[in-house]
């Protein structure tokens, strides 16, 4: 941010509120450099605690940040198509633990609106029947887009006044870029969010001598060594880990349940961990060479 930026309201009110008496002046034309160094030396004179100096250097670079450096890029992003019956969306969603999932037409740079699983089960609960009759489009909300290059503590002015908690990002030709939620604006300031069930995850762990339950962030040589398989450069082209791997071949990220089979192994993806539902492990299995079934499942 240049020098004559401007400053948010709200930090220059923690700053002189947490350095007691004005002893460091800001104003409109103060750089973020001196505000940095202004909260580092309230830290020193105890006027500050560590955790607090941390969020407020956050919340200062927050005012230079764009909506792109947060988002969950495109190859990130679970959707749904609008003709799946609110079963089948409803069946999505619990496997994938998003509870407000992006839902398109055509394809993902044609999102016609926002599934929550609330209005979903709600309707289900309401009208049995409409489980299978009635299609998600009919009980999607209104999506939000932004642009990739937007200010991030604008689009979080813009969320909180318009009670908005997902913003599908796009780019400068209109396409889908990815989507931004408010969790996303916040991590930022307060630090990662873990979930109550992140936990480190052993690269392979043999559960017999045909199965074996393997990291999705391992890579996929180290893979094809533990599997003593050979994958053909297609396979394995512009992928680098296990997770990468089946969203490759499913054409899209795996959620709970996905599976491909690739050299006579059947690869099913686990359950999600983590406050983006991230595929923690993939369960091996050896199949027969004639087995065919389930080669792709989403």
């Amino acid at each position: 941010m240049a020098g004559d930026a401007k400053v948010s309201h709200p930090v220059k009110r923690v700053i002189n509120s947490l350095t007691a008496g004005r002893l460091f002046p800001v104003n409109a034309s103060t750089a973020d450099e001196e505000l940095h160094e202004m909260v580092d030396q309230a830290s020193e004179r105890g006027l500050v605690e560590e955790s607090e100096r941390a969020m407020i250097h956050s919340v200062i670079d927050l005012g230079e940040t764009l909506v792109r450096e947060l988002m969950v890029p495109r190859t990130d992003v679970v959707w749904m198509e609008g003709e799946k019956t609110l079963r089948q969306g409803l069946s999505l969603a619990l496997r994938s633990g998003f509870t407000r999932i992006p839902v398109i037409d055509e394809n993902l740079d044609n999102v016609i609106g926002i599934a929550y699983v609330k209005d979903l089960a709600r309707r289900v609960h309401e009208r049995h029947e409409s489980e299978n009759e009635e299609k998600v489009a009919q009980h999607m909300r209104k999506a939000t887009f932004v642009p990739e290059n937007k200010i991030v503590t604008e689009l979080l002015k813009e969320m909180q006044r318009n009670q908005i908690h997902m913003a599908i990002v796009v780019d400068e030709y209109g396409g889908t870029a990815g989507l931004i939620t408010i969790e996303d604006i916040l991590e930022e300031i307060v630090g990662e969010i873990d979930d109550e069930y992140d936990e480190d995850t052993e690269d392979v762990v043999w559960v017999d001598e045909t199965t074996a339950r393997i990291s999705a962030r391992l890579h996929v040589d180290d893979f094809a060594e533990s599997l003593k398989i050979e994958l053909s450069e297609s396979a394995v082209e512009d992928v680098d880990s296990v997770g990468g791997l089946l969203a490759k071949h499913l054409g899209r990220i795996p959620i709970a349940g996905s599976t491909i089979v690739i050299e006579n192994w059947r690869l099913t993806a686990e359950r999600p961990v983590g406050r983006r539902h991230r595929i923690a492990t993939v369960l091996a299995t050896r199949v027969d060479e004639d087995d065919t079934s389930a080669e792709i499942q989403q």
